[in-house]
């Protein structure tokens, strides 16, 4: 297995066609065909399904190309350090579940690079992607919570796919809502008191199981469900609707504003927030400052 080799099936992943990959690679379609089937026996899996409509990554397939997109980049960037002897441009890239504060951690991280060159990415998620997004490269870092229930299905997702989660901090579970909901002068909130109102959780799309949802108790047989998309819609709906959603309890006024808090939920629901990587890939600076800036919070929380 070559780096040419590998540069040639990611150039027909990202044009999705052999004969466009051809064509901007400056070499024959049968050229590029047999260097990929060799590829392919090699490594012993089909990378791509060949049809009259083109062709279709196989699952084995983008497994293989997250690795390969990750040695292209690498040899890329020591080429850029020792070759063309360029000042290295810091790369890092966070996928996370709907957390605030992993927001703000990112943005605390970026501000310690002041006028450096950098390309830094944050992507704020479902879970199944963050996962996804880790696994396939395109994440350093995802930051998600376990807990009792999905604990044991997640771990056995990320074991599978060679990644590893690593706790930053625990957490008793909240009730978020505005400050102008009927319920937020309350010291401690129980589940019969939020019955008449609608539970606001994080839509995840076809990967819709109780495992990959971003909050707790979600087996739970709640009268009234609201599903959305992100933080800013949550938000609206919280004050349209005095809606609510359950959460780690920790608020990052900058982000959301002043207008909201958290109040203790009566369970013994406990979220175990951490990071999941690579096994056997250690963190980049990059990544280690940004994780400094995430357990910051864990003062908050003790």
């Amino acid at each position: 297995m070559t780096l040419q080799q590998m540069k040639y099936a990611i150039e027909i992943a990202d044009k999705g066609s052999i004969n466009l990959a051809a064509k901007s690679l400056f070499i024959s379609q049968p050229s590029l065909s047999g260097t990929i089937k060799e590829l392919e026996d090699e490594i012993g899996i089909e990378i791509f399904i060949r049809t009259n409509r083109g062709i279709t990554i196989t699952s084995e397939g983008s497994e293989f190309l997250g690795y390969a997109r990750q040695v292209v980049e690498q040899y890329n960037l020591m080429e850029e350090q020792y070759i063309e002897k360029k000042v290295r441009k810091k790369y890092f890239s966070v996928s996370t579940q709907h957390y605030s504060f992993a927001v703000k951690a990112f943005v605390e991280m970026v501000k310690q690079f002041d006028m450096d060159e950098y390309e830094f990415a944050v992507h704020e998620t479902k879970t199944y992607e963050v996962i996804d997004d880790v696994k396939n490269f395109k994440s350093d870092v995802g930051i998600l919570y376990l807990d009792d229930f999905n604990e044991k299905v997640l771990r056995k997702i990320l074991n599978e796919n060679s990644l590893e989660f690593i706790e930053l901090f625990s957490c008793d579970t909240y009730v978020y809502l505005w400050k102008g909901h009927p319920l937020a002068k309350n010291s401690m909130i129980t589940m019969e008191e939020l019955e008449n109102y609608p539970c606001l959780s994080f839509e995840q799309g076809k990967n819709n199981s109780f495992y990959f949802a971003e909050e707790v108790l979600s087996t739970y047989e709640y009268k009234r469900i609201i599903k959305a998309n992100d933080r800013a819609t949550m938000l609206n709906l919280m004050v349209g609707l005095n809606g609510y959603t359950l959460c780690s309890g920790i608020i990052c006024e900058e982000l959301n504003g002043k207008d909201y808090q958290a109040i203790k939920l009566d369970s013994d629901e406990v979220m175990h927030i951490g990071y999941i990587k690579h096994k056997r890939i250690p963190l980049s600076l990059e990544g280690k400052k940004y994780l400094d800036e995430l357990l910051k919070y864990r003062e908050l929380v003790l």
